[in-house]
C-alpha cells in the first residue's frame, strides 16, 4: 500500500475500549509490579510449598521422564483426547458406580475449557435452559457462561453470617425459582471461594430437590483430594448421580497434579443410556472441533502415565495427602496466630472450611487496605488462598490482618 492510500485508511481498532482487568489474575499483575519486599500474593489459586514455590510433584517428574524416553510422535490427538487419559478419568471420577457406556468423556484444556464446552453444549442442545449458580461462586463462572450465551441466575449458598452453608435458602430458591430443564451448578467439594461444603445429609437433600425439579446438574470438580481425600471428595457427586440419570461433570488436574500450566481437564456427560450418550458425544465433539479442534497431549499423557502405574499412583496419592494436610495446618496456624494479635476477632469458623480457599469475612475496604499498606493481595470478596500462605510469614500476615480489622 502506498503512503497516500495508507493515510486515508480507516482504522477500525481505534476506539476499542480497554477491558477491565480480571478480578483475580489482575491482582497478580499488580502484585508483580509491587516493590514491597514483604509482599504476599494470596489471590490466585495455586499451591505453594514452604519456600513459596509451586512445586512439580515427584510422580509428575517421573512420568515426564518416561514420556520423554518413549514418546514417538507430536501428531494431533483425536477430538476427544487420549483414550488412556479418558479411561483413567472415568475410573478416578466415577469408579464402577455408573456403566461406562453411559459416560462421554472429552479431554479439555483445563477445567475452564471443560466448563466452556459444557456451556456451549447447554446453549446448543438444551436451550432455553438457564444455569443456576451459587452465590457466591468462582469469579470466572458467570463470565464463562455469559461468553457462551448461557443465561444465568443465582441461588443462595452462604447464610447471613457469611460463614455457614444456607441449605434452607438454597433449596427454597431451587424449588421456587427454577424450571424443569434448567441446569444447576454445583461444586463437588472445596467450594470456591468460600471453602464451605454441604454435609453428606445436605447432599441428600440437594440431590432430592435436583431430581424432583428435573434439573440438570453441572458439577465442577476442580479440587478432588483437597477436601477430605481423593475417594471421600466424590461423595457429593455420587449422591447426585444416584438421584438423576443425566449430569455433566467438569474436572481439572491443575491442583491435585500441580499441572497448572499444562491445562489438563475433562468434560464428562452422563446420559440415561448408551445411544443418548453417543448422540451427545457427537455434539460435544462438534463444539470442540470449532473451538480448539483437539486438546494438548503432554499434560493428559502425564496423568494417564501416573494413574496407569500402581507405584506412581501410590506416590501421587501420598503427595496429594501431603498438600491437603499442609493446607489444613496452615489454616489452623492462621486461626491460632490471629488469637495472639489482640485483634479480638475469632477466626475459628475457618477451621470448618475445606480446600485451598477460605472466606475470611474481610470487607472490600479492609482488603484494599491490606494491599495498599501491607502488600498483601487477596480477592475483593475476602477470599484467601490458604495454600499460598507461608509458615515463616504467618506472624507478619496476621499482624497485618489485625491492623485492618
Amino acid at each position: 500500500m502506498n503512503a497516500s492510500a495508507k493515510s486515508n485508511a480507516v482504522h477500525r481498532f481505534i476506539g476499542i475500549p480497554t477491558a477491565p482487568p480480571d478480578s483475580i489474575l489482575g491482582l497478580t499483575e499488580a502484585f508483580l509490579a509491587d516493590k514491597n519486599p514483604s509482599k504476599m500474593n494470596l489471590s490466585v489459586g495455586v499451591y505453594k510449598d514452604a519456600s513459596g514455590q509451586t512445586p512439580i510433584l515427584k510422580c509428575v517428574k517421573e512420568a515426564e521422564r518416561r514420556l520423554i524416553e518413549t514418546e514417538a510422535t507430536k501428531g494431533y490427538l483425536s477430538i476427544d483426547g487420549l483414550p488412556d487419559y479418558r479411561e483413567q478419568v472415568r475410573s478416578l471420577v466415577f469408579g464402577d458406580s455408573i456403566d461406562a457406556g453411559r459416560i462421554a468423556i472429552l479431554q479439555t484444556p483445563g477445567g475452564t475449557g471443560a466448563l466452556r464446552v459444557a456451556a456451549d453444549f447447554i446453549v446448543a442442545q438444551l436451550s432455553p435452559a438457564r444455569i443456576w449458580m451459587p452465590s457466591p461462586t468462582w469469579a470466572n463462572h458467570p463470565a464463562i457462561f455469559a461468553a457462551a450465551g448461557l443465561a444465568s441466575e443465582t441461588y443462595r449458598y452462604l447464610g447471613s453470617d457469611r460463614t455457614s452453608f444456607d441449605l434452607a435458602g438454597m433449596l427454597e430458591d431451587l424449588n421456587q425459582k427454577t424450571k424443569p430443564g434448567d441446569a444447576v451448578l454445583l461444586h463437588a467439594c472445596c467450594h470456591n471461594p468460600t471453602g464451605v461444603d454441604p454435609t453428606p445429609e445436605d447432599w441428600k437433600a440437594i440431590a432430592k430437590t435436583v431430581a424432583e425439579r428435573q434439573l440438570i446438574p453441572l458439577i465442577d470438580f476442580a479440587y478432588q483430594g483437597f477436601g477430605d481425600g481423593i475417594e471421600q471428595d466424590k461423595a457429593g457427586l455420587q449422591t447426585i448421580l444416584e438421584a438423576v440419570d443425566e449430569a455433566i461433570v467438569c474436572n481439572s488436574f491443575s491442583k491435585n497434579f500441580g499441572l497448572y500450566s499444562e491445562r489438563v481437564g475433562s468434560v464428562c456427560l452422563v446420559a440415561a443410556d448408551s445411544e443418548t450418550m453417543k448422540a451427545a458425544q457427537s455434539q460435544l465433539k462438534t463444539i470442540v472441533r470449532t473451538n480448539y479442534s483437539n486438546p494438548p497431549r503432554h499434560g493428559g499423557a502425564i496423568v494417564a502415565t501416573v494413574l496407569q502405574d500402581a507405584e506412581l499412583t501410590t506416590l501421587w496419592k501420598q503427595e496429594v495427602d501431603e498438600m491437603r494436610q499442609r493446607i489444613d495446618a496452615l489454616r489452623q496456624q492462621f486461626v491460632e496466630t490471629m488469637k495472639t494479635t489482640g485483634a479480638g476477632h475469632d477466626f475459628s469458623f475457618l477451621l470448618k472450611q475445606k480446600g485451598m480457599f477460605s472466606f475470611s469475612g474481610l470487607t472490600p475496604m479492609q482488603v484494599d487496605e491490606l494491599k495498599n499498606k501491607h502488600g498483601i493481595y487477596i480477592v475483593g470478596s475476602g477470599r484467601i488462598n490458604v495454600a499460598g500462605m507461608s509458615e515463616a510469614k504467618m506472624d507478619s500476615l496476621c499482624q497485618s490482618v489485625a491492623s485492618v480489622l
